[in-house]
């Protein structure tokens, strides 16, 4: 069965981004779900599995700015790095997709893992 899962690494300090909102969205902009990163910086379930993981093109939102906020940075008022959108699609709905986040106030990286 297929499914996807994020997790999300703070690259500043060194450990997983605990307390970051996450949001996805679907080709035609739809919210589909709208979570947090646990102290694990992983979501407690997949954003999509069963039914819900369908072939397609969606975007992750994650607020990096909110969350280095929250950790006490002095960021600009205008945040370099504010919302890290990653846009990306699905083709086989039957496999894993694994999309994580490292992250940093000026810098981010992506990969699909496993």
């Amino acid at each position: 069965m297929g499914k996807l899962t994020t997790h999300v690494l703070d690259t500043a300090h060194g450990c997983p981004a605990a307390g970051m909102a996450i949001r996805l969205f679907d080709e035609s902009n739809k919210l589909l779900v709208e979570t947090t990163t646990n102290s694990d910086g992983r979501v407690d379930r997949p954003l999509l599995e069963g039914e819900t993981m369908k072939s397609g093109r969606y975007r992750l939102e994650f607020s990096a700015g909110d969350y280095f906020r929250g950790r006490g940075l002095q960021l600009p008022t205008v945040a370099f790095l504010d919302v890290v959108p990653l846009a990306f699609g699905i083709e086989d709905a039957g496999a894993h997709y694994h999309v994580p986040l490292l992250v940093s106030p000026y810098a981010y990286s992506t990969y699909r893992g496993s």
